[in-house]
C-alpha cells in the first residue's frame, strides 16, 4: 500500500521522514458501555508523523529532529486526563499532539482496545494533514 501522506508538497529530491512510535501500550478510560466506563482498559497506539526538515538532512542532533520521547509522554497526560467516549476523539486528539510541531506535516494514528473480544481486536485510524 502507498502512503501517499508521506509524498504531499514534496518537491523532487526533498525527504519525507516517516517518525513511528509503534504499538504505546496505555490505559486509557475509553468506551460507551458500563463496563468500558467502570475500569481503565488496555490501548495500543501507533503514530506516525510525516517530517520536513527542509531541504537537507537533519543535523545528528535532537533538537533537529520531532523528539518522540515529547509525544510519548504527551498521550500517556492525555489518557490519564479524563474518559474518552469514543475511539475516534482519543485519535483526533492524539493527533493534534502531534501537528503541534511544525515540522510534522501530517500524522496517522491508530487505537485498538486489545481486550474487548478475545477473538479480536477493535481499532479506529485517523490521517490528518496540516491544515487541513
Amino acid at each position: 500500500m502507498t502512503d501517499d501522506l508521506a509524498f504531499d508538497g514534496q518537491g523532487a529530491g526533498r525527504a519525507t521522514y516517516t517518525v513511528l512510535l509503534d504499538a504505546l501500550e496505555i490505559s486509557a478510560s475509553l468506551g460507551i458501555h458500563p463496563t468500558e466506563r467502570a475500569a481503565p482498559q488496555r490501548v495500543l497506539v501507533s503514530v506516525w508523523l510525516y517530517c520536513d526538515y527542509g531541504e537537507t538532512a537533519p543535523a545528528d542532533r535532537i533538537d533537529a529532529v520531532v523528539d518522540y520521547d515529547f509525544l510519548r509522554d504527551r498521550i500517556r497526560a492525555l489518557a490519564a486526563s479524563r474518559h474518552f467516549e469514543l475511539q475516534e476523539t482519543l485519535c483526533d486528539e492524539i493527533a493534534a499532539l502531534a501537528l503541534a510541531d511544525r515540522r510534522v506535516t501530517g500524522a496517522r494514528v491508530r487505537t485498538m482496545k486489545t481486550d474487548i473480544y478475545p477473538d479480536a481486536r477493535v481499532g479506529c485510524e485517523v490521517v490528518r494533514r496540516r491544515g487541513a
